[in-house]
């Protein structure tokens, strides 16, 4: 099965290892590499091989240690370019040949961000971190950059001797580097194979604190006691885990916070989860995104989708496993309610993208698709709920969880589509299959559940979720969609006196379905002093509320938030609600403008999408 993402041609050879050695150059903002790939044949008389690269400078190819031909292919807009490789010999079937490129990244490489020292905490040194995936991995080595080919790796990694390097791996010692006494060579060993776009880089002045048996955190100093008191819990989560889908099999488990302009909430690295610096709200509220990452040690990382166009095998199995582990902690209540919460996000990415987009479908197509284009919370919400779903349908959550950590054990170490998803599925449950074959799979699970309104949701929305914790927030929300303006002293201060970080979230996530008029949004900030609120998903949800309720003073407070930290989840939305407010449309552009130079490449791509600035607008 090709993978439309990627050059590499999977059924002729796979790579079985990586042997990297990096030096980091920060100030031309460049890695120069040597990669050795140990490269199995799958067919005899194999000569010839396509890797993966983009915008690489390629200074040479071995195989065995012969020179090699090589051509750079055309290049495509986001694929990159072809890397053809033409060995000096043929090998047969089985036979390993490793192939060593030597070559040197662009200072525009969209796997990595360059940050300078005013970017960072400290403000001394400078820093780098890569963010692979989905398709990103070959800006940084060239490589068969697909998610079907797994591989272990070994790195040596050169950096100035005030910068500490961490990578997707165990740490295997260091040495100062014998070519510049004024460096230090970092080594790291993954025995466990794994995907490209799970290889993971980071330099900078790192410290870490021990947080458990197997997990230290990392950070710059000036967030590391912070992250070590929001994450320790993490030992509690990984046994949960394991009680639930089997023994960890990574053996670290360390978070790493990076600066605010990582892009995403969290990525799930092998031995190092790294996590945005949003999450530290002080009081643990927010570590549902640390067992979303943990849970990726088998859903994605131990088992992964074959192609990304079956990403939501990755991402609704680990929603899936999220909650189970917070129905372990917590309560099946909560679980119940941090669906609701999910089924509400997967309404807003499918009114956001239009009912009838064919990226809503749980297995889209990505032919001539950007993956990062297709990136939303449909995989993960829509995933979950074709999950819960067939738990419902087969026996309940311990029955279902029998058949996750079963897929779990069958396609371990290896990557799957969801064809064998769901043939594994029928397989497991052949007592049942009279019940399974009542889903409406439509065709593959392309265009499985295509929403529409509740109740008549039939397989997407499951039953009414248990809504006890959700009631005080839709209760209180009413009362604020109905109060008329002579109503508004009913309001206490001590409405929200009760509620959880997580029920403020659901409860603003609530009136953005209905937004409120100004009178009703100034009145509650009188109350409720939203504005003071460090946690950021509730910052994020109140300033959205503000903006659309055209308060104009919000607005600056939105723009702060948008530019001072760039996970695109609040970012992109932030930026979009005023860039919708008419009057300060322009300056929503110019705000861009003016901190694009300081964003990860990847979100103000998609933010000069967002704003419908064409590449050359935004580069002003």
């Amino acid at each position: 099965m090709a993978d439309p993402c990627s050059f590499s041609c999977v059924s002729s050879c796979v790579t079985k290892h990586l042997n990297l050695a990096l030096a980091l150059d920060f100030e031309r903002r460049v890695i120069r590499g040597k990669v050795a790939l140990t490269v199995e044949a799958l067919r005899d008389r194999f000569s010839a091989l396509t890797l993966d690269s983009r915008d690489l400078q390629i200074v040479s190819v071995s195989a065995n240690g012969q020179a090699a031909r090589f051509t750079m292919g055309p290049k495509h807009s986001f694929k990159g370019t072809p890397l053809d490789i033409t060995l000096p010999f043929d090998l047969s079937r089985g036979q390993h040949v490793i192939v060593e490129v030597t070559y040197e990244t662009s200072p525009s490489a969209t796997a990595l961000q360059w940050l300078t020292p005013a970017q960072t905490a400290g403000k001394t040194q400078p820093y780098l971190f890569s963010q692979c995936q989905a398709h990103h991995c070959r800006s940084m080595i060239p490589c068969q950059d697909t998610p079907s080919v797994k591989h272990t790796y070994y790195a040596q990694v050169s950096v100035p001797k005030d910068l500490v390097a961490v990578m997707s791996a165990m740490r295997d010692g260091q040495e100062v580097d014998p070519q510049d006494s004024s460096r230090i060579v970092y080594r790291f060993r993954q025995p466990v194979p794994m995907p490209s776009y799970l290889i993971a880089i980071v330099a900078g002045a790192l410290e870490s604190r021990e947080i458990g048996p197997r997990s230290r955190v990392w950070s710059e100093k000036e967030f590391v006691d912070k992250a070590a008191f929001e994450f320790s819990e993490t030992e509690t989560m990984l046994k949960t885990a394991e009680d639930l889908a089997g023994p960890y099999v990574w053996g670290q488990y360390d978070i790493l916070v990076l600066p605010p302009s990582f892009p995403y909430g969290g990525m799930e690295n092998p031995c190092l989860t790294f996590a945005t610096p949003t999450l530290l709200a002080g009081d643990k509220s927010l570590s549902n995104v640390i067992a979303h990452e943990i849970s990726h040690s088998w859903t994605g990382n131990l088992v992964t989708n074959k192609t990304w166009e079956h990403f939501w095998l990755n991402e609704g199995h680990t929603v899936y496993l999220e909650r189970m582990i917070g129905r372990s902690l917590e309560s099946e209540q909560f679980r119940q309610f941090k669906a609701m919460g999910g089924w509400k996000d997967l309404q807003d990415s499918v009114n956001t993208f239009g009912a009838n987009n064919p990226l809503t479908n749980l297995v889209p197509s990505l032919q001539d698709v950007d993956p990062d284009d297709a990136f939303s919370s449909v995989p993960y919400e829509k995933g979950f709920a074709l999950l819960y779903h067939l738990e419902e349908l087969l026996g309940g959550p311990e029955v279902f969880m029998g058949f996750v950590k079963s897929y779990i054990q069958m396609f371990a170490y290896g990557s799957a589509t969801t064809d064998e998803w769901k043939n594994y599925l029928f397989t497991y449950f052949k007592d049942k299959v009279d019940v399974l074959n009542k889903v409406d799979w439509n065709v593959k699970t392309t265009k499985l559940q295509k929403l529409q309104k509740p109740p008549n949701l039939t397989v997407v929305n499951p039953r009414v979720y248990d809504t006890t914790l959700a009631d005080a927030c839709i209760a209180l929300s009413q009362r604020w969609i109905k109060a008329k303006d002579g109503d508004l002293s009913s309001f206490k201060e001590s409405d929200v006196k009760t509620l959880s970080s997580h029920q403020i979230i659901e409860f603003l996530s609530l009136l953005l379905q209905e937004p409120l008029p100004l009178t009703h949004v100034k009145k509650m900030q009188q109350l409720y002093d939203l504005n003071a609120s460090m946690n950021a998903e509730i910052r994020f949800r109140w300033l959205r509320l503000c903006v659309r309720a055209r308060w104009e003073e919000a607005v600056p407070m939105a723009m702060k938030m948008a530019t001072e930290q760039g996970r695109m989840k609040f970012t992109r939305p932030l930026f979009k609600e005023v860039f919708n407010f008419e009057k300060y449309r322009d300056e929503a552009v110019r705000m861009f403008v003016a901190h694009r130079a300081a964003m990860h490449p990847v979100t103000s791509g998609l933010v000069a999408k967002d704003l419908k600035l064409d590449a050359n607008t935004a580069s002003l």
